[in-house]
């Protein structure tokens, strides 16, 4: 089973359309608010590599990127081969 982690904030717009591509194609995933919790902002920048930016996203521990990339995943048909585990 393939598993997704979004570290988010509750305000941000990018956050929303990445969650709302997932939600589209039926995509469970955890999501990990960030907004006030200074442990998990670390633990999202530890394992991004250093970026601070939300949201940061994770298929299988591998470090997607943000929004944008999860768009250029989908658009190029990449997205659903890796959920598809191919």
């Amino acid at each position: 089973m393939t598993k997704i982690v979004v570290y988010a904030t509750r305000t941000c717009p990018y956050c929303y359309r990445a969650k709302q591509l997932l939600n589209r194609k039926a995509i469970a995933f955890e999501e990990i608010d960030v907004s006030l919790d200074p442990v998990r902002r670390d633990e999202m920048r530890k394992l991004a590599g250093g970026i601070n930016t939300v949201p940061q996203i994770f298929i299988n521990g591998e470090h997607i990127g943000g929004c944008d990339d999860l768009y250029a995943m989908e658009y190029d048909g990449e997205l659903d081969t890796l959920l598809n585990g191919n």
